[in-house]
């Protein structure tokens, strides 16, 4: 029976750290430990504990896509066909356009975030490039109009 390893402890300390990164991930572990008011030593084995055990994967630049030409954003349902999730996945991780695949539990399988040019690179995407993929059976795309980031993950469930 395969085992699963427990779910990494995170205290408030580390909750500190998390916000720290999220809001300038260039800071350096001095930088860090000065903000979260910890020692260097402790900053870095944190840090390290934190990227080890899965809780913080990586680090990253977010970007705003219209500055790159990139004008048009939608969420993009898909429903496929049973027992086709894998191959699917694969598939629209190839898609240019497609930022992020999220497998849901709804009335469709997966929910899709696409970033082109304009409305006519989206209806390319959706419908000769996702609709095109085997085992995908039908799609419906909502365009975005904003975006923005609501709450602070590190606060959500914080009761250590």
């Amino acid at each position: 029976m395969p085992t699963t390893s427990p779910r990494p402890r995170v205290d408030d300390t580390d909750r500190a750290i998390i916000r720290a990164l999220r809001a300038d991930g260039r800071l350096s572990v001095r930088a860090l430990a000065e903000q979260v008011h910890i020692s260097r030593a402790n900053a870095y084995a944190r840090l390290e504990r934190l990227r080890e055990t899965g809780v913080i994967t990586g680090f990253t630049a977010l970007v705003a896509p219209e500055h790159l030409g990139l004008g048009t954003s939608a969420y993009v349902s898909v429903s496929i066909e049973q027992n086709s999730w894998k191959p699917v996945a694969a598939a629209l991780r190839r898609v240019p356009s497609v930022e992020r695949v999220a497998l849901v539990g709804a009335e469709f399988d997966a929910l899709v975030t696409v970033r082109c040019r304009d409305n006519h690179e989206l209806r390319d995407t959706v419908l000769e490039q996702i609709q095109a993929i085997p085992g995908v059976k039908a799609t419906r795309t909502w365009l975005m109009f904003e975006e923005t980031d609501v709450h602070d993950i590190t606060q959500v469930g914080a009761t250590d």
